[in-house]
């Protein structure tokens, strides 16, 4: 039984006791949930996945979109430890309003390459009109300030420096984003 479940859990990539039990069950109907609930008590990947989430004290403001392109935070998950060929980052772009995000490949952490990233987000969807990114220099290069010159709509805002909360959506989308691909890779 215990294969079972663990199977279950895997195939789902850790998504909790209830989500286990029922793919268990697609497999071996005898699967209780008192199981899956101790089977999931010893999941040394769940218990870090815990460990990771913010304090439940801190108070962040949401952010309010009002069209489909008013906002958009962009951000940079660093691969280096598990690089898929040359590509050591993953750029991801997540509009606001949609919640719809978009994960781009890079090889290098240079300005220019996220900005021909961005280029053709924004060539494909359109341009928000606030772009949201870290203090990071390669949102910060004169290279990014010329998609103003096409855009000139375009706000580029950035959060404080060492305080990801003010990034906060983007930060929990990477966090979900390197679980998945920690589990898949």
């Amino acid at each position: 039984m215990f294969d079972v479940i663990n199977d279950a859990h895997q195939k789902i990539g850790h998504g909790g006791e209830k989500k286990t039990f029922r793919e268990a069950q697609n497999k071996w109907a005898n699967v209780t949930q008192e199981a899956c609930h101790l089977f999931l008590t010893f999941c040394e990947e769940c218990h870090k996945k815990r460990a990771r989430k913010l304090p439940k004290s801190l108070v962040v403001k949401p952010l309010v979109s009002t069209n489909l392109m008013s906002r958009a935070q962009v951000d940079l998950i660093n691969f280096q430890t598990m690089p898929d060929g040359d590509f050591k980052y993953i750029m991801t772009y997540l509009n606001h309003f949609m919640e719809f995000c978009i994960l781009s490949p890079l090889m290098l952490k240079q300005a220019e390459e996220v900005a021909s990233k961005l280029l053709k987000i924004f060539l494909t969807f359109g341009a928000p009109s606030i772009l949201q990114s870290d203090n990071g220099q390669e949102f910060s290069c004169v290279i990014i300030a010329e998609l103003k010159t096409c855009w000139p709509e375009l706000k580029l805002v950035t959060g404080r420096p060492r305080h990801p909360q003010s990034q906060g959506a983007v930060e929990r989308l990477n966090g979900v984003v390197q679980d998945k691909l920690a589990i898949w890779m």
